[in-house]
């Protein structure tokens, strides 16, 4: 006989008091802190708890009392279901509001270091359609939710986006808010097609079916690139459905398909077969072109990317004699935009193609001070590297959501530079790592900048400056 299960417990006419990570909201109950789904500040209602755990609850609402006179009606009608675009019951106003406030709280509590007043955040001047870059799973049966489960709908093939915190849970999306251009036409149209043709679509649990992934890039040029990723070679399905495409999409620029044969999605290591058109597109910035290829990352707002930059290079006051270390370079976008300000450029990159890529944007556009460098940034960027290439005036630094190893930290503090600007995505990492710069810099200025609207993430610029 089986272990009987403790029945979690139900808080009544609990008020919803702040907005927490990773879009979930927070309440307070007998001191306890419990974090929420499906709820916005303000917001009165009785909660299920889901998990307990030593120092707080997780909850979902199971009724509502009252509703905070701070909701706004969603945009999309899959909101609730998909994973995405989980503040959408927020009025912006008040997304930017959270935002910022979650750059202060995070300084504050795990910076342990002085700061001056944070500047206004940067709301993004498009909220929605505001992605360049999406990625569309297929699959051989919708997800369907609880109460669609109570009809007689059938389940049908899908091609959409992820529920979360199911693999193989896919939902049909029929509009979706994030990308404009051709976006929704594509997937619609192709979805219509392939059911048509009676293509299998993807089955993640059994491995089998041909259609698998769809990836789109648009561009502010007005360039679209397409990828179909097939997991069958099946040479016959895959000329039919390319060659749709290209005859119902004549406007795209660059349309390429990928075979997966792997257990997972992703493609990084997938060959990329050209089928029409270009191998790539372009984005622009200020005059300046940047190559995108299928693997190149671009931050995904191009307008507010823009924003985003500006404000690096303001704070960075790079001087025509100065050397200048971007470091987590990309393909080069940050070290490309300020190298007309500087005497020299040096990128350090992960990825061997980011960093191709940084190179071809650096001939593209006439510019032959920046030197780009691939491989592990804790093992490129060293004592002795920075010996050889020039101790730097200036240090941009632009790391994943972890954050800078200790032991690029520990170079960053020996190469002793005048300024460090400090671009996030994750102002937690950020305050760890500004802590443990904060015995040689002092924090001179704190730029939250709104890069994905509807979402709990957020970008944060911080000027550093080195202590006299």
């Amino acid at each position: 006989m089986g272990r009987k299960r403790k029945q979690l417990p139900v808080f009544e006419n609990v008020t919803i008091i702040d907005a927490g990570a990773e879009g979930k909201a927070v309440a307070k109950v007998e001191e306890a802190v419990v974090f929420v789904t499906g709820v916005v500040p303000g917001d009165i209602v009785d909660l299920q708890v889901t998990k307990k755990r030593r120092r707080f609850y997780e909850a979902k609402p199971i009724k509502f009392h009252e509703y905070s006179k701070d909701r706004t009606e969603a945009l999309c009608e899959h909101f609730g279901v998909c994973g995405g675009c989980k503040w959408q019951e927020l009025p912006y106003n008040k997304q930017l509001f959270y935002k910022q406030k979650q750059v202060n709280d995070n300084f504050q509590r795990l910076g342990k270091f002085e700061f001056p007043e944070v500047m206004p955040i940067l709301g993004s001047e498009k909220t929605e359609f505001y992605r360049n870059k999406m990625e569309y799973t297929f699959s051989h049966a919708e997800w369907l939710t609880f109460e669609k489960l109570n009809t007689d709908i059938e389940k049908k093939p899908a091609v959409g986006l992820h529920v979360p915190g199911r693999f193989d849970g896919i939902i049909n999306i029929d509009k979706c808010f994030l990308q404009g251009s051709i976006s929704n036409d594509v997937r619609n149209k192709l979805r219509t097609f392939a059911l048509e043709k009676e293509i299998p679509f993807f089955n993640m649990r059994a491995q089998e079916g041909i259609l698998r992934n769809l990836v789109i890039r648009t561009a502010s040029t007005g360039e679209d690139m397409v990828i179909v990723i097939f997991f069958e070679n099946n040479q016959e399905i895959i000329k039919d459905v390319m060659e749709f495409l290209k005859n119902e999409f004549p406007s795209i620029t660059s349309l390429m398909y990928i075979v997966n044969e792997k257990k997972n999605d992703s493609f990084g290591d997938q060959e990329v077969i050209l089928y029409s058109g270009k191998d790539h597109i372009y984005e622009e910035m200020e005059g300046l072109r940047f190559k995108i290829d299928p693997k190149s990352f671009y931050q995904t707002n191009s307008l507010q990317a823009y924003e985003l930059y500006k404000v690096t290079r303001d704070f960075a006051g790079i001087k025509d004699s100065d050397i200048v270390y971007d470091l987590y370079t990309g393909t080069g976008t940050i070290a490309n935009f300020v190298a007309k300000q500087a005497r020299k450029v040096i990128g350090v990159e992960y990825v061997p193609e980011a960093i191709k890529d940084a190179k071809i944007n650096s001939e593209t556009n006439n510019i032959n001070n920046t030197t780009f460098f691939a491989g592990d940034m804790k093992d490129i960027l060293t004592n002795d590297f920075v010996n050889k290439n020039g101790k730097p005036d200036v240090i941009i630094t632009d790391p994943p959501r972890a954050g800078m190893h200790e032991d690029v930290i520990d170079v960053l503090l020996n190469s002793a530079p005048e300024k460090i600007v400090y671009v996030s995505c994750n102002p937690a990492t950020q305050a760890r790592d500004i802590h443990l710069l904060d015995g040689d810099y002092a924090v001179e200025k704190v730029q939250p900048v709104d890069m994905f609207p509807h979402t709990h993430h957020v970008e944060n610029v911080v000027l550093l400056k080195r202590k006299k």
